[in-house]
């Protein structure tokens, strides 16, 4: 990396005039370097979000990124509800990349956050793996999690993990989908591993804990996707009886030969899992769960983010 430095012997106030200028080509310099370092050693992401609710609404109170995670602005389309889009500039995840996004809800708070495309997990080059960390956090407030799906490409090597930890009277609504390979080119995950973790937790106590390792044997296997390329679980805390009887007609009303789809409660976490022969087809299945669910589960209805139906 190139480093300017001004010349020896010039008048004070040329010299301070030039340090700015030197400032500014160093910074053009690491720039201009930004792509090639990331090449080499995978972009370093870190998105930090806080919500506060205030006497009309929620706000968006703290907000931190470094690397290629962030967001914009937040929206309100549903009233008092903070809707925010979780943006990745570069497109795609690719080997060596560690991103990490951080969220936490306070009390009365109620946040909504998507992303406005498919997030992309590319093949794997040498031996680095990609990494995204996150870790939702809410306390006594609310929040939905409603990313659109993740695309694994053929021989991707990739870690997802996802942990919500929820306090005192939260209220939590999510879902991660995932899609093995590219069907439409009819490419499986190939030599590809992907490692999912997915936990939801409750004052501490865990309700749901779950691991789970794709490659090209469990793409295949009748104990894995059967040769389904989509796969994805909803959740919802805390819910009930009723809320899984009305889960499991909607999802009646959905299933057939190319999706899959059962709920079940665990304790009070609506739990409903769903395969699919394509990803668009399950992420609609889980919208209209939410469609259907938010009044009952959270006391509003369904309001879509508008990234949505751009």
């Amino acid at each position: 990396m190139p480093v300017y430095e001004p010349t020896e012997g010039i008048p004070p106030n040329i010299v301070h005039e030039i340090g700015d200028v030197t400032e500014q080509l160093n910074r053009d310099a690491n720039l201009m370097n930004a792509p090639a370092q990331a090449a080499a050693t995978g972009w370093q992401g870190l998105l930090e979000l806080q919500f506060a609710a205030d006497q009309t609404r929620t706000r968006l109170a703290h907000r931190l990124h470094r690397g290629p995670l962030m967001v914009q602005r937040a929206f309100y389309p549903d009233g008092p509800v903070c809707h925010v889009y979780v943006i990745h500039p570069p497109g795609g995840v690719v080997s060596g990349d560690d991103l990490s996004l951080q969220v936490d809800v306070g009390a009365r708070a109620h946040a909504l956050l998507t992303t406005p495309a498919a997030g992309k997990f590319y093949r794997r080059l040498g031996a680095r793996r990609a990494t995204l960390t996150q870790t939702l956090r809410i306390d006594a407030g609310t929040l939905e999690w409603l990313p659109q799906e993740t695309i694994y490409y053929p021989n991707a090597d990739a870690t997802l993990s996802t942990v919500i930890e929820l306090r005192g009277e939260s209220r939590f609504f999510g879902w991660e989908i995932g899609c093995f390979g590219l069907p439409a080119s009819e490419l499986g995950i190939a030599e590809g591993c992907i490692r999912q973790r997915l936990e939801l937790w409750h004052d501490g106590v865990p309700l749901l804990l779950e691991r789970v390792t794709i490659d090209a044997a469990a793409a295949q296997a009748r104990w894995g996707l059967a040769g389904r390329v989509s796969a994805g679980t909803l959740m919802a805390f805390p819910a009930s009886a009723a809320h899984l009887e009305q889960a499991r007609g909607i999802a009646a009303s959905l299933s057939d030969s190319d999706l899959l789809l059962a709920c079940t409660l665990i304790g009070k976490t609506l739990c409903c899992r769903a395969y699919a022969e394509r990803a668009d087809r399950l992420k609609q299945a889980f919208i209209e769960l939410w469609s259907g669910l938010r009044a009952a589960l959270l006391g509003r209805t369904a309001v879509a983010p508008r990234i949505w139906k751009t």
